[in-house]
């Protein structure tokens, strides 16, 4: 309940404030595994990915947000769990895994951090892994705005068109498929390219 109180919450602000238009909805699947993969360049980037789907999403966040109790227990409570950067962090990757394993829908942004300037950054490893070990089909995704709607150094949101465009699914390998660091680090290459091929639409 509380998951699908804060999705209506945050799907009326991005309403008010960002002029929100959705593309290729059509393309998520109600049910069964699968990966939302967007590029990343606003703190806002989880939230509206989440409020675009008609399912519970969970989400791979930093550590760091997870340091203070109360941001921390709020994300939890919204399917987020934590993830080191920098490092390999296996207990997030099997966190990660279990969510496809069990027919649920993972948010996560290839890129691994938010772009400095806007633009499309070299994907990590990590999603390519995630795929080829659970075969889960990976949805490509594309968000403008979010930048817009709350610029740097700004207190308040602005008006702003905010778009996100979905992608046909990409099917990677069957289940299992271990591959290795060059095969992760060509299916994540080739997600950015799915993304970048998803311009935003006037």
């Amino acid at each position: 309940m509380f998951y699908w109180f804060c999705w209506l919450v945050m799907r009326g602000f991005f309403w008010l404030f960002g002029s929100l238009k959705i593309d290729g909805l059509e393309h998520v699947p109600r049910r069964g595994p699968v990966i939302l993969a967007p590029n990343h360049i606003h703190g806002f980037d989880p939230p509206l990915v989440g409020i675009c789907v008609p399912r519970r999403c969970a989400f791979m966040a930093k550590e760091e947000l997870f340091r203070h109790r109360l941001l921390g227990a709020l994300l939890r409570a919204l399917g987020a769990f934590p993830v080191r950067r920098g490092t390999p962090d296996r207990v997030a990757l099997r966190r990660a895994m279990a969510v496809l394993e069990q027919g649920g829908a993972l948010v996560l942004f290839p890129e691994g951090t938010r772009s400095p300037d806007g633009r499309l950054q070299p994907a990590e490893l990590g999603i390519g892994l995630i795929a080829l070990r659970t075969g889960a089909p990976i949805v490509p995704v594309r968000i403008s705005g979010t930048r817009e709607l709350l610029p740097p150094g700004a207190r308040f949101p602005r008006r702003s068109q905010v778009r996100v465009r979905f992608g046909a699914p990409l099917v990677i390998a069957s289940p299992g498929d271990r591959g290795g660091r060059d095969a992760y680090q060509a299916v994540a290459d080739r997600v950015m390219a799915a993304i970048a091929a998803l311009e935003p639409s006037p």
